[in-house]
């Protein structure tokens, strides 16, 4: 098992900065990858972010890439989201997640998940 605390959510004007931090705890040692992926109302959950546990590998979706970066702390069992540059159509619930899978973009491929962190961004 895999516990995963998320924090850092909060309301932001567009063009501001944000940073969510996840922190993991129980059985990380099993983990291949730690993605972040976001649900905003009415539509699906979607890929935002993802970094490999061991190797600092980086994955991210088009929307995002240039002004998020993900990046862990293994010392710490922390995965951080830093968010710059941020855009109305960011609003949402952000989830922190695991995987053993080596398919980091697919939801449905990860075991373990945070509550979510709401991020609000007004234009």
């Amino acid at each position: 098992q895999v516990q995963l605390v998320e924090s850092g959510g909060g309301l932001v004007q567009a063009g501001g900065s944000l940073r969510l931090t996840c922190a993991a705890s129980g059985r990380t040692y099993t983990t291949y990858a730690a993605g972040w992926f976001r649900q905003a109302p009415g539509k699906e959950r979607e890929f935002v972010a993802a970094v490999r546990w061991g190797g600092g590998n980086t994955y991210y979706a088009d929307s995002v890439k240039g002004r998020f970066t993900i990046s862990r702390d293994n010392a710490k069992n922390t995965v951080y989201l830093q968010m710059n540059d941020l855009r109305p159509e960011d609003t949402a619930v952000y989830y922190c997640a695991t995987t053993k899978s080596a398919v980091v973009s697919t939801a449905r491929m990860y075991d373990y998940w945070g509550q979510g962190t709401q991020v609000t961004v007004s234009s």
